[in-house]
């Protein structure tokens, strides 16, 4: 949930790559819900590229070229990691300011 005056970082991103924000207290509201549904694709996205990843290291056979997209793509998902986890991070320390951040 978001303070009046906290954005929420959303888990997309706008023209040039900049950063999009929402501005709600309602974390019911459509937008609020479909960025929670969003970040929950792309987590999920990002625990089936580790287990790809995994299974290709593992694998003498694989080629580089697989390796090359699966680096790519793994690329891709850290990056959405990265901005669900600074997102709710936002979010955490915005809920209660007493409690430190990890």
């Amino acid at each position: 949930m978001t303070t009046p005056n906290e954005l929420r970082l959303l888990p997309w991103s706008g023209p040039g790559d900049k950063p999009c924000y929402l501005s709600t207290d309602d974390p019911d509201g459509y937008m609020s819900r479909l960025a929670d549904s969003i970040e929950a694709i792309q987590l999920g996205t990002a625990s089936e590229l580790l287990e790809e990843v995994s299974e290709a290291l593992d694998d003498q056979n694989t080629s580089l070229d697989e390796m090359r997209y699966l680096v790519t793509e793994l690329t891709g998902a850290l990056s959405d990691v990265y901005r669900v986890a600074t997102s709710r991070g936002r979010l955490w320390a915005a809920s209660d300011p007493r409690e430190p951040a990890c």
